[in-house]
């Protein structure tokens, strides 16, 4: 046998008496590495945050009744969790008006309203959270969702799942609604516009009034009569915009004034509508004469 053969046959016997020493003393697992595979099927705690903001605006919170917040498993429909999100709307100034980078916090940064819950998941579930908001206005509800895969013990925190909801709320603040109206009188129509977080918009803020287009309509039934473009008051987030109202002859069963407030740039629209019934001018009230002292 020539030396390169031989040596090829030692070097692979070597090789295997290596590999079966190897085998021989592979250490048997340990007591922590076997309680902990125990408990491989064993639900985690889970956290997740949810924060339901107005769209290009401040978290909401209890200044316009906050929002309500679910939690559904995908697969199977089970509801999860539920709850109310309550608190601040946010610091505006690093909200609105502070450049940041992509993963830092944008509304955790300072105490902002928020809703929390700890699930105890024993597999990746698809869930599906919705919110509707805001609460104390009901005439502006609206509501947005998506679905996000929780891993079990993976918390989902800082600013959590960030929940957008579009449009303002408008409030038509005179003539109050329902008040009756008199046939041919000039009247001032006011009227409140914010955004779903509550905050005033108006010229030269972060909320610009300019570059919304902020205008009312004057229905008969649900024909369009007349379109008035309103005005900014200079008083918080009020606009006004004087109207004639009609004969009563046109307006059998009274009126209805619809205010309605349009972004485009930002895709928010709000709309406050309410009806008056409208009464002939003979039927004017008349003031009661005081008697001669």
């Amino acid at each position: 046998m020539n030396r390169f053969l031989l040596t090829r046959l030692i070097g692979t016997c070597l090789l295997a008496l290596l590999s079966s020493t190897g085998a021989a003393f592979t250490p048997d697992p340990s007591e922590a590495e076997l309680e902990s595979k125990t408990h491989y099927n064993d639900p985690l705690p889970t956290t997740i945050l949810v924060r339901v903001v107005a769209h290009r605006s401040l978290v909401l919170g209890h200044d316009v009744g906050g929002a309500r917040v679910t939690v559904t498993d995908v697969t199977t429909g089970q509801l999860l969790a539920s709850g109310l999100q309550q608190g601040e709307p946010g610091d505006q100034t690093q909200i609105m008006r502070t450049p940041h980078l992509m993963d830092e916090p944008l509304y955790s940064g300072r105490s902002a309203a928020s809703f929390s819950t700890t699930l105890e998941l024993t597999r990746p579930t698809l869930v599906e959270i919705a919110a509707e908001g805001p609460l104390a206005y009901p005439n502006a509800l609206q509501r947005a969702s998506t679905t996000v895969l929780l891993i079990p013990g993976h918390d989902l925190t800082n600013d959590g799942i960030v929940l957008h909801l579009y449009g303002y709320l408008v409030q038509i603040d005179h003539p109050k609604p329902g008040e009756p109206l008199i046939a041919k009188e000039d009247v001032m129509l006011r009227a409140s516009v914010r955004t779903l977080s509550g905050a005033l918009v108006r010229p030269h803020s972060d909320w610009d009034s300019r570059k919304v287009h902020i205008y009312a309509e004057l229905l008969l039934g649900d024909r369009i009569v007349e379109r008035l473009q309103m005005f900014y008051t200079g008083e918080k987030s009020r606009f006004e915009s004087p109207f004639f109202v009609p004969m009563s002859k046109d307006a059998p069963d009274g009126i209805t004034l619809r205010v309605i407030a349009a972004d485009n740039a930002t895709g928010n629209f709000g709309m406050g509508s309410a009806q008056y019934p409208v009464l002939s001018e003979r039927l004017r009230p008349t003031r009661k004469s005081t008697p001669a002292p």
